[in-house]
């Protein structure tokens, strides 16, 4: 069994292999995750705007053990444990993959502003021939270059950086205050339609000819009013003037604001992104060789 797996029963692995259990589809989110983010933090924030709930995922020592994935529209959280995801998915590793991968992204090909990739050296092809290795510095130079040119200063990259981070970091807090609101709105959704359903018998009830022989008979539907009536005057919501429809309502513009501000947390997350990639090459950039820098002609590639 492929290492990381040990403790899974054999049915949940198979199922895991061809993709068709919950567990898997947790773990590619993850792996995309850690793929996207630059820090721990990062992880979870891009984790939080695709819809996931996460818990217990401190690395003080001082929250609980593991860390917790609730997806979306599901109701039982999933441990990022050994035994259940994998030694590849407990919150410490998915730090160390993080800070793993980052250390390696100056090997791995960067994409900027001008569309353009920088080659990645490191490759085989380019340690066999100088001549190919010259040509792909050289290009290399170039696009970082167009992309220097497209920015005032190093400073200024980094403000918008800065700038585009706090953006991402406001509408998060707002779409956590925002999500804490709709769930004590559809709360009170929830007992308004049950006093609703159920205030009909209450009615009778009062009116009936034997008070005692009908609460045997609808005992649970009273109950259920009188509790959703204290449940509504707990929320300062009137029962007398209970409009369900315009609750419905307000709840809806409450997730069409939810949808804008994970779009612009999502947008502002992607522009630091970029933003970040577009600095790593104007440092590599001005950090290069002089006499590679001044290099203008000879563009072609070499023929091998």
């Amino acid at each position: 069994m492929p290492d990381g797996q040990r403790g899974k029963k054999y049915n949940e692995w198979s199922a895991d292999r061809h993709g068709d259990s919950r567990k898997s589809e947790l773990r590619r989110d993850i792996n995309a995750a850690i793929r996207s983010a630059d820090t721990y933090d990062e992880f979870l924030h891009l984790l939080r705007a695709k819809g996931y709930v996460v818990k217990g995922e401190n690395l003080d020592g001082k929250s609980p053990k593991y860390i917790s994935f609730l997806p979306p529209g599901r109701e039982r959280f999933v441990r990022g444990s050994i035994k259940s995801l994998g030694a590849e998915y407990t919150k410490e590793r998915i730090a160390e993959r993080i800070s793993e991968r980052v250390q390696k992204r100056g090997k791995a090909l960067t994409v900027g502003y001008t569309g353009k990739r920088l080659i990645d050296t490191s490759q085989e092809k380019f340690q066999e021939s100088a001549g190919l290795k010259r040509w792909a510095e050289i290009e290399n130079l170039k696009t970082a270059a167009s992309a220097y040119s497209k920015v005032n200063s190093i400073a200024d990259l980094e403000e918008k950086i800065a700038e585009r981070s706090a953006s991402a970091k406001r509408n998060s807090e707002k779409l956590t205050i925002l999500e804490r609101r709709m769930k004590s709105m559809a709360e009170i959704i929830k007992y308004a339609q049950q006093y609703q359903e159920n205030r009909p018998y209450q009615i009778r009830y009062r009116k009936a000819k034997n008070p005692d022989d009908y609460f045997r008979k609808h005992e649970t539907e009273l109950i259920l009013y009188d509790g959703a009536k204290e449940m509504l005057r707990r929320a300062k919501i009137d029962h007398r003037t209970l409009d369900i429809n315009k609750l419905r309502a307000e709840f809806s513009q409450m997730e069409q604001k939810k949808k804008e501000l994970r779009q612009a947390y999502q947008t502002a997350e992607k522009d630091c992104r970029q933003l970040e990639r577009e600095l790593d090459k104007l440092e590599q950039y001005l950090n290069a060789e002089p006499d590679t820098v001044s290099v203008q002609k000879n563009t072609k590639e070499p023929t091998r």
